[in-house]
């Protein structure tokens, strides 16, 4: 197209940028290790110390570093041509589809979790539901009054949503200010917020990570440390450009990444910071290099990247719907007390469900609405 047809035209959009399929792919990873870690915790009456999968809720710090690594390389180079009300409505076309059907799923399957293991599901009136769900949608916390289901949770029909919220906060940090950090800035913020979660971690009185999702001055505190290391350093990571080159980058760091979320817990129940410690290693020294491994395969195909692609498409939607599966299969694994024969078939039901459910999320909702949004919202018009 020459400069005159060019000044024509109705519409222009940036062109995209190439996408880290791989890095893509271990969110994948990391998501159906969340999956498989809920499903093991319904066993185990949700003890820290009984845990098959025992470090699977690290899975959403390193969400929180690949947020930063992916959000760094899509937008620092584009504010010179984009505002931060842009970004946000960039942001909200790729989150908040997959939010809103989500908190709809939550409710649907809300009363078939009725019985002892959630007493406050049948005392609740159906208005009440509605008006959790149509919060949950617009990401407001709920505080603990509110918690329809008994297990404190700021968004009680679909409890991951948490991390979320605490996405949604790293973003505005980084439109309202990091963006603008120089690398030494943005270095020593990385330091203070990796102490923060050292701190947390090691000298937590639960020698773990563990938790975020209720409106309380603690689990604020431990969701905000387990946010802000990991996105720092993911945007840090980026911008400073290194790369651990690898055969099979994504076997390898998938690999990795595996073996962090499943190693058995350490110390037992007298010396809790040695798991901290191992969780803060793991977290602040792993984590990364498995970035830098993931980031230093950009290739477009290929039998692995189409693997990851497949596994990256899929992660957002796996992430956000399969829980409330899993709060069905919590109540029947207490109040049946099946055997572990029984209890590992129904899993893999489960297990199958929510990548079902997943996936046509993704392909009749996510990806369909939002390519309309971004058609309605995104395109640009030129004289």
């Amino acid at each position: 197209m020459d400069n005159a047809s060019a000044a024509t035209s109705t519409t222009a959009i940036a062109p995209r940028k190439a996408h880290y399929v791989v890095l893509d792919g271990l969110r994948g990873v990391a998501s159906i290790v969340v999956i498989l870690f809920h499903l093991c915790e319904a066993n185990n009456g949700g003890s820290r110390f009984k845990q098959i999968i025992n470090h699977g809720y690290m899975a959403v710090d390193f969400f929180f570093m690949l947020s930063g690594f992916v959000i760094a390389y899509a937008y620092d180079d584009r504010w010179q041509r984009m505002t931060v009300g842009s970004f946000f409505k960039r942001r909200l076309i790729r989150l908040q589809p997959m939010v809103i059907l989500a908190s709809i799923i939550g409710a649907l399957f809300f009363y078939f979790g009725a019985g002892t293991t959630f007493p406050h599901i049948a005392q609740t009136p159906v208005w009440m539901t509605l008006l959790i769900m149509f919060i949950g949608m617009t990401m407001i916390p709920v505080p603990t009054s509110m918690d329809i289901r008994g297990w404190q949770e700021t968004y009680p029909l679909n409890g991951p949503q948490w991390s979320l919220f605490f996405e949604y906060i790293a973003n505005i940090l980084y439109a309202f200010g990091l963006r603008r950090a120089s690398n030494r800035v943005l270095g020593l913020l990385t330091f203070v917020a990796a102490l923060l979660l050292a701190h947390l971690a090691i000298f937590g009185v639960e020698g773990d990570v563990i938790g975020g999702w209720a409106l309380a001055t603690p689990q604020l505190h431990i969701g905000f440390a387990r946010v802000l290391f990991p996105f720092f350093a993911g945007v840090l990571l980026m911008r400073i450009g290194k790369r651990i080159a690898t055969p099979n980058a994504f076997a390898v760091s998938s690999i990795l990444l595996v073996i962090a979320l499943a190693l058995p817990r350490f110390g037992g129940t007298s010396h809790l910071w040695i798991n901290g410690l191992y969780e803060a290693v793991c977290i602040i020294v792993l984590f990364p290099i498995i970035v830098l491994i993931g980031a230093s395969d950009q290739r477009a195909d290929g039998s692995s990247i189409r693997i990851a692609r497949f596994f990256g498409d899929l992660s957002y939607p796996l992430y956000v719907t399969h829980y409330p599966l899993i709060y069905l299969y919590t109540a029947w694994v207490v109040e049946k007390k099946p055997t572990l024969a029984h209890s590992v078939e129904v899993a893999a039901l489960t297990f199958v469900a929510a990548m079902t459910i997943a996936y046509l999320c993704l392909k009749f909702f996510d990806e369909p609405v939002r390519r309309y949004l971004s058609r309605r919202f995104l395109a640009t018009k030129t004289a």
